[in-house]
């Protein structure tokens, strides 16, 4: 019966005017800063192919350079050349805000300070990628590295349609 009492109370002003309220601003709602994306990766790395390795689960293509993919000619010695590199060693990837095949690109580099892309270059097995390095490792690549990783190499000029890993 109160309930009763309260509801025919509330509804029964239905001709009066209604009550004039006070605007009050909604409160202030305080975001947290995201913290800022780190730029240094550091870690060991898993190596995935020739030219992709992962540091704390983290997709990292090497920046730069193309090496053949796993199914292709050359694939798999660029994958273990790339394991002896990294085997035991702490990798430093420098990130790049751009993004390639939903992978991170950064520049990586072994604690002695030698440039990974640079060295599977020097092996002739990877190849400078012009279009995204400005040529920084072309003085690197070996006289026939070009007709031996010649997938990777029509894949750069756009001749190959098969499987990307760029």
């Amino acid at each position: 019966m109160r309930l009763f009492r309260i509801l025919v109370h509330l509804f029964s002003r239905r001709g009066s005017p209604p009550r004039q309220r006070e605007y009050a601003p909604p409160p202030a709602v305080i975001l947290p800063v995201p913290a800022p994306a780190p730029t240094v990766l550091r870690g060991r790395c898993w190596v995935i192919d020739g030219d992709t390795i992962a540091i704390d689960k983290v997709r990292i293509r090497l920046a730069g350079i193309d090496a053949p993919e796993l199914d292709h000619p050359w694939g798999k010695q660029a994958k273990w050349a790339m394991v002896q590199l990294c085997k035991g060693q702490m990798i430093t990837a420098r990130l790049r805000p751009e993004l390639s095949y939903d992978r991170i690109v950064a520049e990586c580099s072994l604690p002695d300070g030698r440039d990974l892309a640079a060295e599977l270059v020097r092996c002739g097995l990877a190849l400078d990628w012009p279009k995204f390095s400005d040529g920084k490792y072309r003085h690197l690549e070996t006289p026939d590295a070009r007709r031996k990783l010649w997938r990777a190499d029509a894949r750069q000029r756009g001749r190959f349609r098969g499987q990307s890993g760029c």
